[in-house]
């Protein structure tokens, strides 16, 4: 059996220096300060093939609650209901959804890019995270970006 997606809150000393050098090869693509992703790694000192095994599983923590937009992406299969199912979590949490959008469904699945707002009310990120890919008919989450 398939375990879900959890998320993790920890310190950064206790976040392993591999990590740590991903987290920064990202900051340095996106800044435009390295080219390709060999000179990011070549920078910061790890492989490419650490950067990549890596790369989609971290991210910073940014305590900002007022105006953090999360951005995600959700293989689903395409059935009635289950994108007001969706929808109905995040509004459950108190998020605020700023753009939803549904790809035409290939073989009965279809791709939902869904950003939401946190705002101070919002409740648990991870918990409500979590419940949409507990969601019968969701093949995976996956958390793009945070800003």
């Amino acid at each position: 059996m398939e375990e879900k997606t959890k998320y993790f809150v920890l310190k950064k000393k206790a976040v392993p220096e591999v990590l740590l050098k991903v987290v920064e090869a990202k900051r340095l693509l996106e800044s435009e300060r390295a080219e390709s992703v060999q000179e990011a790694t070549d920078m910061v000192g790890i492989s490419r093939s650490s950067f990549y095994k890596y790369k989609d599983d971290i991210f910073p923590f940014h305590d900002n609650a007022r105006g953090k937009t999360i951005t995600m992406v959700i293989q689903m299969d395409d059935e009635p209901g289950l994108l007001s199912r969706v929808l109905g979590i995040v509004a459950d949490f108190h998020a605020n959804i700023l753009t939803i959008h549904q790809s035409i469904p290939v073989n009965g699945v279809a791709s939902l890019t869904l950003s939401v707002d946190v705002l101070p009310d919002t409740k648990n990120v991870s918990q409500m995270v979590e419940n949409i890919e507990q969601q019968e008919g969701i093949h995976y989450l996956k958390i793009l970006a945070r800003e």
